[in-house]
């Protein structure tokens, strides 16, 4: 896959998993946008390294809510604490 379709990839499953985990990655951006900017681009990065997009693809597909990110999501507790903030 090349660079750019990678990251567009990677970038729609993070920003899904967030939606079906009820997180809000703008509000988190916007609380302070240098760091929480910089954190969403790292999350992106750490999901280009998943060894089971697809797997988390078809997990999205099927499901409009999800009670937590899946075991194996790098971005997991990531995920599950801006569900709490």
């Amino acid at each position: 896959m090349k660079l750019f379709s990678k990251l567009t990839s990677h970038t729609d499953l993070v920003t899904g998993m967030a939606s079906r985990l009820g997180a809000d990655l703008g509000e988190m951006i916007l609380r302070n946008p240098d760091t929480e900017a910089a954190h969403y681009r790292s999350m992106v990065m750490k999901c280009t390294g998943c060894r089971n997009p697809e797997g988390c693809k078809s997990l999205l597909e099927a499901n409009d809510r999800l009670d937590e990110a899946p075991n194996y999501c790098v971005n997991k507790a990531d995920l599950e604490a801006l569900c709490e903030a």
